[in-house]
């Protein structure tokens, strides 16, 4: 198991979440956690950059859609970056493919003309 670590940076299209780590039943709070503690103005995009995330179980996927479900109710949106090929597979296989923005890294993902046009 790897330990779950969350950095936050700001971008001028929205707060960047880059996750580190296991996301899993245990760690998954820690995501709401700091989430819950984000505001995504109009507009804005919440991007989860998964490039370091090492494993996510259905308990992380839940995360990643309460974190979605946040960033919509505060009129912005939410994009995941660099999403690793297990968990790219498991959110096709349930359709999450389709909900969310998958972009292939978190600059692609905070990038002005991608918000503009």
């Amino acid at each position: 198991m790897k330990p779950l670590t969350i950095t936050t940076r700001f971008a001028a299209t929205g707060p960047v979440l880059e996750i580190v780590g296991d996301l899993d039943y245990e760690t998954a709070p820690e995501l709401r956690k700091a989430v819950d503690g984000l505001t995504v103005a109009v507009g804005q995009l919440l991007v989860l950059d998964l490039a370091g995330m090492a494993f996510c179980d259905s308990s992380g996927i839940s995360a990643l859609i309460s974190a979605r479900s946040l960033a919509i109710e505060q009129g912005g949106g939410i994009a995941l970056a660099a999403v690793p090929a297990n968990t790219a597979r498991t959110l096709g296989i349930v359709g999450l493919d389709q909900v969310f923005t998958i972009l292939p890294d978190a600059a692609t993902a905070t990038d002005q003309d991608l918000m503009t046009g």
